[in-house]
C-alpha cells in the first residue's frame, strides 16, 4: 500500500499543474477547476492499481479531467450561481496567469460550448493529435474535425 500511494504522489506532483490547467481551459472558472481536478484526482486514486499498468497514465488522468468537467455541468447543485459584489482584485495565486494571459483567448473560450471548448484547448492549447482529441472526447475524428470547419478555430486565435 505504500508503494502504491508514493507512486501516485509522485503522479500528481508531476501532472497536477498541466491537469488543473487544462481543467481551467475546459471550464473557464479557476475555483470549478480545482474542484474539477480533485474530482477526477479521488476517482483517479480509486483506480490506481489499474490505471499505473497503462502506458499514459497521463492521457487517462486528463480523460478523467475532461468527463468530470462535462459531469459537473449536468448536476444542477454544481451549477454556478451569481453575486451581487464582484471581488475588487484577483489573488495573486492565479496559476493560469502565465498561460492563458490574452483576455480575448480567454473571451473566445468562453463563447464555446463546452465540447467545443474541450476540442480546442486539447488540440491547439495541449497539442494533442485529431485522433487522441477524439479519443479522449469520446467522439469521432470527424467531429474534432469539424471544429476547424465550423470557424472555431478563426474565433479562437489560439
Amino acid at each position: 500500500m505504500v508503494e502504491r500511494d508514493r507512486e501516485f504522489v509522485e503522479f500528481v506532483e508531476g501532472a497536477g499543474v498541466a491537469l488543473r490547467r487544462t481543467a481551467f481551459l475546459v471550464s473557464g472558472d479557476r475555483h470549478r477547476a480545482d474542484d474539477i481536478v480533485q474530482d477526477a484526482l479521488y476517482k483517479l486514486y480509486l483506480a490506481w492499481p489499474k490505471v499505473r499498468r497503462v502506458s499514459n497514465p497521463f492521457a487517462y488522468a486528463r480523460r478523467m479531467v475532461v468527463n468530470a468537467a462535462y459531469d459537473g455541468k449536468r448536476r444542477p447543485w454544481r451549477r454556478e450561481v451569481t453575486i451581487a459584489d464582484v471581488p475588487d482584485q484577483v489573488g495573486d495565486d492565479d496559476f493560469a496567469a502565465g498561460h492563458a494571459e490574452r483576455d480575448e483567448v480567454l473571451a473566445a473560450l468562453q463563447s464555446l460550448g463546452p465540447r467545443q471548448r474541450a476540442c480546442v484547448v486539447l488540440r491547439y492549447y495541449e497539442d494533442l493529435s485529431v485522433e487522441q482529441t477524439a479519443e479522449i472526447l469520446g467522439c469521432s475524428t470527424g467531429t474534432v474535425k469539424s471544429c476547424e470547419d465550423d470557424g472555431v478555430l478563426s474565433r479562437t486565435a489560439v
